[in-house]
């Protein structure tokens, strides 16, 4: 049994009824809220991970470059 439109128009209008325009606004304000909330949330996990790969990535290119070039002592 699936709802046809003339069903989602009448659950939609009960609600509007029930919850009022005001709070069912501010229902959706909160979820995007939320929503941005949780996407920040993951970047700042995500960002130390990329800053020690940038950390790590120079500190390993020189030490390959020193041990590249001969020392003093072998001449």
């Amino acid at each position: 049994m699936s709802l046809g439109p003339w069903q989602l128009i009448i659950i939609a209008l009960v609600i509007l009824v029930l919850f009022g325009r005001g709070r069912i606004s501010e229902m959706m304000g909160d979820f995007g809220k939320g929503i941005k909330s949780f996407k920040q949330g993951m970047n700042e996990d995500d960002a130390p991970k990329k800053d020690a790969a940038k950390l790590e990535a120079p500190a390993s290119s020189a030490a390959e470059s020193k041990a590249s070039e001969p020392s003093d002592a072998a001449k």
